[in-house]
């Protein structure tokens, strides 16, 4: 059985990451459909339609100091 090409567009377009950020200042990236699953997080920033874009972010903020690598 195949399934309908919109199937697949819109399992594309639901997969977001976020930069989630702790108590402790550590940022991790986090796979998600929406933010609001995300829980315990002090600050989510994004969502990133990749996991790369997510990571140059992270990277970003790692060496401005505003979070720590985990």
């Amino acid at each position: 059985m195949s399934k309908n090409p919109e199937y697949f567009t819109d399992t594309l377009a639901s997969e977001q990451w976020f930069i989630c950020k702790r108590e402790n200042n550590i940022c991790e990236i986090v796979k998600s459909n929406t933010k609001d699953e995300i829980t315990d997080a002090v600050e989510i920033l994004g969502a990133f339609g990749s996991q790369g874009e997510a990571i140059a972010k992270r990277v970003g903020l790692i060496r401005s100091g505003k979070c720590q690598p985990l």
